[in-house]
């Protein structure tokens, strides 16, 4: 069946067939195992960038776009391809944004954030994670976690080093990776154990690539895609392993540290830098707004570290960026210090029922396995390699080609074979978009 016009917008060069070209942008290696070139055309005779043109355009936010597109065409969608709330931001917030726009504060802040801010984020920590931090010299606000996580990245790794990266893992880590020059190592999960690092592999991986200069582990907790949450018994096992490789940072990603399920006091969520005090001074904690207060929009995030490597994270920042937009640093002192935290509950048990919906549906789908119900975040990332020999990008193509549901291939996030759900959405959505699966998985048996 010929591919209607709209999945044109996919292309990512002219000179490209529209489904290897979408097939190529989502199962493509990764840009560190690509040898690097400079492009030209005839087009266009200046050479771009190695390094960026063989970095692959995000698939979430590919796929989101040309959704949003389709959508201002008139072409019905329904879209769990974005890990973004539906409900708005608290009125707190709303209303420390617009005072702040009527109050004209709308001039350069500090580079690292204003002092408000800082200080909030540091008493946060503090009060609810077990971490203190300096926040006139150990934390920095960015614009977005996104750029938190890549200063991060090219504080820390460079030509000639290795990151290690959890698979399945977000996909702009290993693009991150190569933009800095460094090579990503991918250590690969099991499904059976909830795509949680277990300490043995971690070790396997560290003997398998001794010969490599390991600077950094980044460790998504909450993990987007699988919305796996390790524990504190768990953080502390792999802290152990890592306690023997003095010279690897870690990147602790816990964007969705409020977006958890679990009831035992055992299984809540921990930051990465509480476990120990060694693991404190090598670890850079990345957090934000986008995911637990729906200020996605606002673009506010933060890295909290020891003052070296803030520092650091400084001085690329004030070379990129410089601040964060100061209507949204204002936004976010009200998150931090006026939003209740009963209102916080209630969005989580938002979610929560959300997720229990969205896996009560999987189970009653033949041939898609979800051997680990999901803790954390708002994704879950069932197994449907039953279907379409494993071709999870192929499968995708078609299920928005013949049902008009748009989900992200797991091969996308180093899970082939899988898909993501985001259930950020309507529970309204949530079953139009159930019953569209479910009708098109029938309709390949």
């Amino acid at each position: 069946m010929k591919l209607p016009s709209y999945l044109s917008l996919f292309l990512l060069t002219s000179n490209a067939a529209p489904t290897s070209a979408f097939m190529t942008s989502l199962q493509g290696k990764s840009a560190s195992s690509t040898k690097l070139r400079s492009t030209t055309s005839d087009e266009n005779p200046i050479a771009v960038n190695p390094l960026v043109a063989n970095v692959k355009v995000s698939a979430t936010v590919q796929i989101f776009s040309n959704v949003k597109q389709m959508q201002a065409e008139g072409i019905e969608v329904t879209s769990l391809c974005v890990g973004e709330p539906d409900f708005p931001p608290p009125q707190a917030v709303l209303d420390a944004a617009s005072k702040a726009i009527l109050d004209c504060d709308t001039r350069y802040t500090a580079v690292t954030g204003t002092a408000p801010l800082r200080q909030a984020i540091a008493d946060d920590l503090l009060n609810r994670k077990g971490v203190k931090y300096d926040a006139n010299t150990e934390i920095v606000v960015g614009n977005g976690a996104k750029q938190s996580v890549y200063q991060g990245v090219l504080t820390t790794a460079g030509p000639g080093d290795a990151v290690i990266i959890p698979a399945p893992y977000w996909p702009s880590y290993p693009e991150m990776v190569a933009l800095a020059g460094a090579e990503s190592i991918i250590l690969e999960t099991q499904e059976k154990d909830g795509y949680l690092i277990t300490p043995e592999a971690l070790q396997k991986c560290l003997d398998d690539n001794k010969d490599k200069n390991i600077t950094l582990m980044i460790l998504c907790n909450p993990s987007n895609p699988t919305g796996g949450v390790h524990n504190k018994k768990r953080l502390e096992e792999l802290a152990e392993v890592l306690a023997g490789h003095p010279k690897i940072a870690i990147l602790a990603d816990e964007i969705y540290e409020r977006l958890v399920y679990n009831d035992s006091e055992e299984d809540k969520h921990v930051s990465f830098a509480s476990i120990s005090p060694e693991m404190y001074k090598r670890t850079m904690t990345i957090n934000g707004f986008s995911k637990a207060y729906a200020m996605t929009g606002m673009r506010l995030g933060y890295m909290a570290a020891p003052k070296p490597l803030a520092k650091a994270a400084t001085t690329i920042q004030s070379q990129l960026t410089s601040c964060a937009g100061s209507i949204s640093q204002a936004a976010g002192v009200a998150a931090l210090k006026n939003v209740e935290e009963s209102e916080m509950e209630q969005n989580v048990q938002i979610m929560r029922e959300k997720r229990d919906y969205v896996i009560g549906r999987l189970k009653d789908m033949p041939n898609v396995e979800l051997a680990v119900p999901p803790t954390g975040a708002f994704y879950v990332l069932p197994d449907v390699s039953k279907f379409y020999e494993g071709d999870d990008t192929q499968l995708c193509l078609d299920l928005l080609e013949k049902k008009r549901l748009a989900l992200v291939p797991g091969s996308s996030f180093g899970a082939p074979g899988t898909v993501r759900i985001s259930y950020a959405t309507s529970l309204e959505e949530l079953e139009v978009a159930m019953n569209k699966l479910q009708e098109f998985l029938e309709e390949c048996d």
